[in-house]
């Protein structure tokens, strides 16, 4: 049987498994796939390779393809998200030596007092400038960092460094502060460099991720190819999430091929279970990585508007605006196209208010057996997209 060539780029982080495995566990090949999965250093590389039609699909940064629809990121190029990858999977982390400085100014290390811990850092930093390094500009790690320490005291200067090389920034005393997704927050730690503070989901529960997104001009060409690799991805998105396969996604992203990292850097981010600092005993993080429980892979187009909003201040641009522009970046209509006729349940809307489950709450949806949630912001915050 000939396969469809696919190429899918994707940068060396946990949350790239679901790509990895729709090729690995042949899930990809039953759609008649095949996918030439090509690894990036950075995610300008594979922004720049999606935007110039070398990569047919890609693991990518949520906001990035909003950025790039908006032309604030490289070329403009009108792009789509098929479907999310996940959610969760990233962690604020500090330099070793700050942690120690938070813990004086009372800070007691838990891993979801977002309030607590921004209190502590504020108090340490002295009123210095911090050096934050993010994996990109248009990163959920950069916008949740700058919702974090809106209003407050902290003054930052944000350092693009892609992930590979955090750890290391951070033992050569070149970032104070890190965001980053795992496993390289975990691999700060192990070096002894930095301390982790929190995981994106205590500053929002409900964060997008990662995203598999095409261009535009892509999808309305190869729509049967699009859907062929969205249910593929689903499906392996599904087997990601049911806990006795993890011992076997760990060692097929281990492999030299793909992430070229040891089982045991690989494991916090697969089942929840981190070390905080080097020493310490490990603490259990619930759904820290989710690729499929909760509608993980529906692309909400408020979560787009949200994002949008954000970019806007960003630039000092019209919230409402550019909020409004970002949501044609998502394809609900599409995903339920194709994700409907598996039979999944889909969720009765493609837009809901942003923060407003604080706890697990059932909504409709086409089989009436979905349950969201929570999706807290960490101030109370409840975001509602324009237009609605």
């Amino acid at each position: 049987m000939n396969r469809r060539v696919l190429n899918c780029g994707y940068v060396p982080l946990a949350d790239s498994a679901p790509l990895i495995v729709a090729q690995e566990l042949g899930y990809a090949g039953d759609e008649g796939l095949e996918l030439n999965l090509l690894r990036q250093p950075s995610w300008a590389a594979l922004r720049d390779l999606l935007a110039l039609g070398h990569l047919d699909a890609a693991h990518i940064l949520a906001p990035l393809p909003v950025a790039m629809s908006l032309g604030l990121s490289g070329k403009k190029v009108s792009t789509n998200i098929l479907m999310m990858l996940s959610t969760g999977g990233i962690f604020l982390g500090v330099a070793a030596a700050l942690g120690d400085a938070m813990r004086t100014q009372g800070w007691n290390g838990d891993l979801w007092d977002a309030k607590g811990a921004r209190a502590a850092l504020e108090a340490a930093a002295g009123g210095r400038r911090l050096r934050v390094g993010v994996p990109f500009p248009y990163a959920m790690h950069h916008l949740l960092l700058r919702y974090w320490v809106r209003g407050t005291g902290l003054e930052v200067d944000v350092i693009t460094t892609p992930p590979p090389m955090m750890a290391r920034a951070v033992q050569s005393g070149d970032l104070d502060v890190f965001c980053v997704g795992e496993p390289w927050g975990s691999v700060a730690v192990d070096s002894g460099a930095g301390e982790l503070v929190l995981p994106g989901h205590a500053i929002w529960q409900g964060a997008p991720e990662k995203a598999l997104a095409c261009r535009a001009d892509w999808l309305a060409a190869e729509p049967e190819a699009a859907g062929a690799l969205m249910r593929a991805v689903f499906r392996a998105a599904k087997w990601l999430d049911v806990p006795g396969n993890r011992a076997l996604a760990i060692e097929i992203l281990a492999r030299t091929e793909h992430l070229d990292l040891s089982d045991a850097a690989l494991d916090p981010s697969l089942t929840g279970r981190v070390i905080p600092r080097r020493g310490a005993p490990p603490v259990e993080l619930d759904q820290f990585l989710r690729f499929h429980r909760g509608a993980a892979t529906f692309p909400w187009r408020s979560q787009a508007a949200w994002i949008g909003a954000q970019i806007a201040d960003l630039h000092g641009r019209d919230a409402d605006a550019l909020a409004t522009e970002a949501q044609s970046v998502m394809r609900p209509d599409f995903y339920r196209d194709v994700i409907g006729l598996m039979g999944a349940d889909l969720p009765g809307a493609s837009a809901k208010l942003e923060g407003a489950m604080r706890y697990r709450t059932a909504v409709a949806s086409t089989r009436g057996d979905m349950i969201l949630g929570p999706d807290a912001f960490f101030d109370g915050e409840i975001y509602e997209m324009p237009g609605k």
